[in-house]
Parts: structure tokens; C-alpha cells; sequence
């Protein structure tokens, strides 16, 4: 028998005891049924005691931003590219990196195994006694710009230079190889008996006819350092190409479309990327006397990255007033841009 049961039996005993039973049975069992649930669950009197509270729920304040003004009409968006031609040849080294290399040379020709001539060489041949009488000439050594330094010898291990030798030196390597590599001709028998030989066409030098000119509209000058295309506008200031934005064309497209009003289409150039690489902008004027009254609009120019691949660049009939143009190292930028322009532009171009 369950504790609910029980109860409700011994409530109705009680009833029935009384001496004024005046309640029916069916009242008797929903009396005994509504006390033993209220003792078996007192939360839920609790709970319907809180219901009947009435509560007050504040709503929280809203406050409104203010408008928020636009600054469109004073600023000019603008597209720029930043044409550049990247370095043909490498730097020139420094004087560690030319006693690093050279003993490096030496230290190889330590670890290598002799040479071995009649494996390279017929005996008695044109090219063999062209080969004996250079290997003479270098005194017996196989390399052929190391100067005369044993590696098989007593001295082996003295194989660096002395400060002030020119051995090192590219110019002198290069000589030394260009010397080596002119092949004599034999008459008769006797090795000594050799006639002037063929001469050799020398490598280019690093200086061009345009560097000793200092012609800087061309692009053969500064070889081993990055060109950029600057250009003087109709105020006389020098910048990249820039333009504003006309109707719904992205930074890519108005980037191509100026380098092409701009340098004309005798060029074959590479726009990098979708994204622009630096900005710079120049604030707007304001009138003196009504300072919410703008006198000159301000500039957002955003340069994309290019490339020229081949051509040169063509100033006639531009469409946008360029009247001259340069192609110039990041130094030779400092010179000719506004500092205040260079400041904002320096970080996207390179050192060399």
C-alpha cells in the first residue's frame, strides 16, 4: 500500500469520527488527496505563490547615435600604378663576399682529385699542347682563375688572399678567364713554336652607353637596380601615374587605363595582383572664413603594382596632361617627389 493511499484512509477515518459528520464520502477523498499532494510536493505551493507576485520589467533606455556625416565630397578617389623594371644583373659584391668566394674556389680545388689530362686530352694533339702550354702559363695549376696556388704542394694550406690583392676581384677573374680561353694555333712540331691566337669576344660591361650618358628616360641604365616610371603632370610636380575612378571600374581596370592614357600602348606590361601595394593622400582646403565650406577637394590615390616586360613608354597625344617622364632608381625618387609624397610611397619600393 503506497504512503498516498494510507493517508487518505486514516483522513477519512478521522472524518467519520467526528461527532458532526456532515461531509460526504466523494469530499472526504478529494480532501485526503489535495492534503497528502501538498504534503508529497511542497514546491508547487511555492511555485504558485510566485505566480501570483506581480512584477515590473523595465525596458532599457535607447539611446540614438547621431547622424553620421559624409565625407565623400571632399575626398577624390583615385587609381595609380606603380611601373617598375626589375634589376637585369645582379649587385656588384662586396669585398667579403669577393675573399668568400675566391677562398672558396681554393678549398675546392684542395678536395678535388688532380686533373687528369689524357682523359680530356689526346696526346700530341691541337688541344693538348694548347693545354700544356696554358697549363704552363698558370704554373701547373688546373684552375684557371686561383693565380698560381698549389693545392697538392708544402704551401696547400696557405690559400687566402692578402689585404689589398686583386686576384679576388671580378675584373681580374674574368681577364684571367678571357685569356685562358683564346686558343693558339701550333706550327710544326714544337709546342714553342705558336703563332697569335684567336681572339675572344668580351662579355658586355655592366656600365651602358645610357649610364655614361645619364640618360634616364631609357631603360637600359642602372642594371642592377629596380626602375620606376615617374611622370611630371600639367602643376609641375613629379608622382606615379594616377586617375580618378570613372563609373563602376575597380583599382585593376582604372590602373590599366591610365598606364595606357598615360604611356601610350607601346608598352607590354603585367598589373600584379587585384590589390593595391600603397597609398597616399592628399587632405582637402578648406575656405578660411566658413571651414564646412570646402575650397579644393582632397585625393585617395591607391597604386597598384606593374611591370614592364618590353617597350618603351610614349608621351604623345596623352590623355591626361603628362608632359615628361622618367625612369628612376628609389634614390633618384627622393630627389625629384614632394617629401611629403615620397614619405607615404618610399615603403613599396625597392632598395635595389
Amino acid at each position: 500500500m503506497t504512503a498516498s493511499s494510507r493517508g487518505s484512509k486514516a483522513a477519512a477515518s478521522l472524518i467519520r469520527s467526528s461527532r458532526h459528520p456532515r461531509v460526504c464520502s466523494d469530499c472526504i477523498k478529494s480532501i485526503s488527496q489535495t492534503a497528502s499532494l501538498a504534503r508529497s510536493r511542497p514546491y508547487s505551493a511555492a511555485a504558485a505563490a510566485l505566480k501570483t507576485d506581480t512584477q515590473t520589467i523595465t525596458q532599457p533606455e535607447i539611446k540614438q547615435a547621431p547622424p553620421v556625416s559624409s565625407t565623400s565630397s571632399e575626398y577624390i578617389t583615385q587609381a595609380g600604378i606603380i611601373l617598375s623594371r626589375p634589376p637585369i644583373l645582379t649587385r656588384p659584391q662586396t669585398a667579403f663576399e669577393k675573399a668568400f668566394f675566391f677562398y672558396q674556389k681554393r678549398l675546392n680545388e684542395r678536395l678535388a682529385l688532380p686533373f687528369t689530362r689524357y682523359f680530356y686530352f689526346k696526346k700530341d694533339t691541337p688541344a693538348d699542347i694548347d693545354w700544356k702550354l696554358k697549363a704552363k702559363d698558370r704554373g701547373g695549376v688546373a684552375a684557371k682563375e686561383i693565380g698560381d696556388y698549389q693545392a697538392y704542394g708544402a704551401e696547400s694550406w696557405n690559400d687566402e688572399l692578402l689585404v689589398g690583392d686583386e686576384k679576388s676581384d671580378p675584373r681580374s677573374i674574368r681577364e684571367a678567364l678571357l685569356k685562358d680561353s683564346e686558343m693558339r694555333t701550333i706550327e710544326g712540331q714544337k709546342a714553342s713554336e705558336v703563332v697569335e691566337g684567336i681572339k675572344v669576344e668580351k662579355p658586355l660591361s655592366r656600365v651602358t652607353e645610357a649610364d655614361r650618358a645619364r640618360d634616364v628616360k631609357r631603360l637600359d641604365r642602372a642594371l642592377d637596380r629596380t626602375l620606376y616610371l615617374a611622370v611630371k603632370r600639367e602643376d609641375g610636380k613629379w608622382g606615379f601615374p594616377a586617375s580618378s575612378l570613372i563609373g563602376r571600374e575597380n583599382l585593376h581596370q582604372a590602373a590599366e587605363r591610365v598606364l595606357v592614357q598615360t604611356a601610350g600602348m607601346n608598352m607590354n606590361t603585367w598589373i600584379v595582383g587585384h590589390a593595391p601595394i600603397s597609398h597616399f593622400i592628399a587632405h582637402p582646403w578648406f575656405d578660411k572664413d566658413d571651414s564646412s565650406k570646402v575650397k579644393a577637394p582632397g585625393q585617395k590615390t591607391f597604386f597598384m603594382k606593374g611591370r614592364i616586360m618590353a617597350g618603351q613608354a610614349d608621351l604623345k597625344g596623352n590623355a591626361l596632361g603628362v608632359k615628361d617622364f622618367r625612369w628612376l632608381t628609389k634614390q633618384e625618387l627622393a630627389k625629384v617627389f614632394h617629401s611629403n609624397y615620397y614619405a607615404q610611397v618610399k615603403n613599396a619600393l625597392q632598395d635595389n
